[in-house]
């Protein structure tokens, strides 16, 4: 077992949580169960399975939950590029969101690859 804690791109993920969580905030009010919800769920679901993948024994079942986290990180990729289709982030905005998901992402492959790794173990 592992401490979710310890572990960079949990941290990286969380903070970029509480950020969306402000972000939507200022979305339209009509939007609140409907790409607020979606958005801050898929965010929300990177740091929890990392977490819960700590949790787990194994090298094995923490690579199965860093690929669900990967999953929602796709999914948020596109809510992302939507809310800001739709106007409610502007261009620089939207750039420096997307940024942080792709290194994010990259955070995330890298220690899929790294658990996978027969060297590292």
């Amino acid at each position: 077992m592992r401490n979710y804690r310890d572990l960079i791109v949990w941290e990286r993920s969380h903070t970029f949580v509480l950020m969306l969580y402000g972000l939507t905030d200022e979305f339209p009010r009509h939007e609140v169960f409907g790409l607020t919800s979606q958005i801050r769920r898929a965010a929300v679901s990177i740091p929890t399975n990392l977490a819960e993948g700590c949790g787990r024994l194994g090298d094995g079942d923490m690579g199965r939950f860093v690929k669900i986290a990967m999953g929602s990180a796709s999914e948020l990729d596109y809510l992302i590029l939507l809310a800001a289709d739709l106007g409610y982030f502007s261009e620089s905005k939207h750039t420096e969101v997307a940024s942080e998901l792709r290194e994010i992402r990259r955070m995330l492959t890298g220690f899929f690859k790294q658990l996978r790794s027969p060297i590292e173990h």
